[in-house]
C-alpha cells in the first residue's frame, strides 16, 4: 500500500472499536486519571506551601526593617528633645545674663560711668601697653 492510498479501513470504524467498554482498560484509566489528579494536587499544594513561605519571609523582613526604622526615629526624637531641652537652658541663661549685665550697667551709670569714657579708657590703656 502506498502512502497515496486510501487505507481500507475507516477511521470511524477504527474509533467504535476502541471506544467499546472494556473494564479493565477502564478501571486502568480511572487509577491513572486520579493518580494524576493526585500527583497535580500534591504539586499545587507544593507550589502554595513555598508561595506561603515566601510571602513569610518578605514580612519577618518588612517587620525588621519597620523595627529598625521605629529605633532609628526614636533616636531622632530622643536627639530632637535633647536639643531642644539644651537650647530652652541656654536662652535661660542668656536671659538671666543678660539680666546680669543690666543689673551691673546700671550700678555703673549710678557712679558716672557713660560709653564714651569707657572707650577712651580702654584706648588709653592700649597706648600705655603699645610703649
Amino acid at each position: 500500500m502506498n502512502l497515496y492510498e486510501k487505507p481500507t479501513w475507516s477511521y470511524h470504524e477504527n474509533s467504535r472499536y476502541c471506544a467499546k467498554h472494556d473494564p479493565e482498560v477502564t478501571e486502568d484509566v480511572e487509577k491513572n486519571f486520579a493518580e494524576l489528579l493526585k500527583e497535580e494536587l500534591q504539586l499545587q499544594e507544593a507550589e502554595a506551601l513555598e508561595n506561603q513561605r515566601r510571602a513569610d519571609l518578605a514580612l519577618l523582613e518588612a517587620k525588621k526593617m519597620t523595627s529598625q526604622y521605629q529605633k532609628e526615629a526614636d533616636k531622632c526624637n530622643s536627639g530632637m528633645e535633647t536639643c531642644e531641652e539644651a537650647r530652652e537652658k541656654a536662652e535661660a541663661t542668656l536671659a538671666a545674663q543678660k539680666k546680669l549685665t543690666a543689673m551691673w550697667e546700671q550700678r555703673a551709670r549710678r557712679r558716672g560711668w557713660k560709653d564714651g569714657v569707657a572707650e577712651v579708657h580702654a584706648q588709653s590703656q592700649g597706648n600705655v601697653q603699645s610703649s
